[in-house]
């Protein structure tokens, strides 16, 4: 069972056009630790999704109207719930239904009729690991910077909340899910940097070259129009691993902290701490610290 408190229990929206029918999974779900929201249809889940997100979703795939797996192309396509895992949960066996539930999304695909402990089981893994990536992810905000996945198409794959933020003032004019065309331009041409007007201040875009399969990093620091040069950090070319443990490390983790959160060693913790240092030029956690949430010594 998991070990939450009421108000830290986490949510599971549950879509099926014959919800009494899973009211076995939903008792087992409650007795598990999640607070249960249910949804009949495709449609009626996307409006639930505008009041609250989920930490799970568990998806029937034949339903009235808006399928399932459209329904899971469309919460994929929305940046602020893209991060959702989706399972489903259907009797669609054949192949083709199954590779159709991973490529509109899905995390996982579950064919009735269920077992509700093999749900939950797979429900806590994918929970788990969408929470760790999550505030993976979220960390390198700490440091003043905003991070953009883009892939091999140019598509926005990711984006931290601090990047979204400032992107909203600088679509000028670009496709949904896509960035400003200067910063294309600027890729292609081989620039480091592109620098983007934002309402009186700049937006410095760095690429950071391939990460992943067909994935481009651009790291995102905002600059004001009397901006003095690049501090330090962001001199430091740190890796994106290293950028997230200074990150957790500005919060005051501790190194078996930061592991547990990043799904790593302590010891390879140090390792990365050791390059931290060494690229900062600081001899002590205080003072990487101190850099990471701008401090000036």
């Amino acid at each position: 069972m998991l070990e939450s408190t009421e108000e830290q229990r986490p949510v599971v929206l549950v879509v099926d056009d014959a919800p009494s029918s899973l009211g076995m999974l939903c008792d087992t779900l409650e007795g598990e630790g999640y607070t249960v929201l249910v949804a009949r249809d495709g449609d009626s889940a996307l409006q639930r999704l505008e009041l609250v997100a989920p930490d799970a979703i568990l998806l029937d795939a034949v339903m009235p109207g808006l399928s399932g797996f459209d329904t899971c192309r469309q919460i994929k396509a929305n940046p602020v719930m893209a991060h959702i895992p989706v399972i489903f949960m259907t009797g669609l066996s054949e192949t083709p239904h199954v590779l159709e539930g991973f490529a509109c999304g899905g995390v996982d695909y579950v064919v009735k009729p269920l077992r509700a402990q093999e749900v939950v089981a797979r429900l806590h893994t994918h929970t788990r690991n969408a929470r760790m990536t999550r505030l993976a992810r979220e960390a390198v905000d700490v440091a003043g910077f905003g991070v953009v996945l883009v892939d091999a198409r140019g598509r926005v794959a990711w984006r931290s909340p601090q990047a979204a933020l400032w992107l909203q003032g600088a679509a000028g004019g670009a496709q949904p899910g896509r960035l400003p065309d200067a910063v294309y331009a600027a890729l292609e041409d081989g620039s480091d940097e592109v620098l983007l007007a934002l309402a009186g201040v700049q937006l410095s875009v760095r690429n950071m070259g391939r990460v992943g399969i067909g994935e481009t990093m651009l790291l995102l620091e905002q600059r004001g129009a009397n901006a003095a040069s690049p501090s330090r950090l962001a001199n430091a070319a740190l890796t994106p691993r290293e950028t997230e443990v200074l990150s957790w490390l500005a919060k005051g983790k501790t190194n078996r902290d930061i592991g547990d959160i990043l799904g790593m060693s302590h010891r390879t913790v140090n390792k990365h701490l050791e390059h931290i240092f060494e690229k900062l030029g600081v001899e002590t956690r205080a003072a990487a610290a101190a850099l990471a949430t701008g401090h000036v010594f």
